[in-house]
């Protein structure tokens, strides 16, 4: 049997395809189970044209050009002052005066050196030697690769 043929054509009268009777008049609608929840309402949208205010009355006046007066100059701000050893020594104990120490040797200080005595990764020893000796303390740092391969920091003359 075709199924896209009209169910009216179709031949079996028991076929659940066939359209269901309406309920009789004596009997309720069945009632829906789910529960409507109530929605917030929002206030109605304004529709149309906003109020404008009116129209200037008569044509706009051309800007006056104004005159060229001289600018006053703002003072300017002192530099900063260049930081110096003074300021930023390192405390004895401190790890940062021991890699300095270690630096400052004829031999300078390999890279495991520094890691090894400081306890720092890679990247925090690097890090230290170039923001904090070089650019808050002003020194020189040289580093080389050595013969073996090992990277090499030692305070430059």
């Amino acid at each position: 049997m075709n199924r896209h043929t009209p169910n009216a054509r179709r031949k079996d009268p028991k076929s659940p395809c066939l359209p269901k009777k309406p309920p009789p008049p004596n009997k309720p609608p069945p009632l829906r189970h789910r529960a409507r929840t109530s929605r917030r309402r929002r206030p109605p949208r304004r529709r149309g044209a906003s109020q404008k205010t009116a129209a200037p009355k008569g044509p706009k006046a051309a800007k006056k050009a104004k005159a060229a007066a001289p600018k006053e100059a703002k003072p300017k701000k002192a530099p900063k002052a260049a930081r110096t050893n003074e300021a930023a020594t390192l405390r004895p104990e401190s790890k940062g005066a021991k890699v300095l120490e270690l630096i400052s040797r004829t031999k300078g200080a390999s890279l495991a050196e520094l890691m090894k005595t400081t306890g720092w990764q890679a990247h925090s020893v690097r890090g230290f030697i170039s923001g904090t000796l070089g650019t808050k303390m002003g020194l020189k740092v040289a580093s080389a690769k050595r013969e073996d391969g090992e990277r090499v920091y030692s305070t430059a003359k």
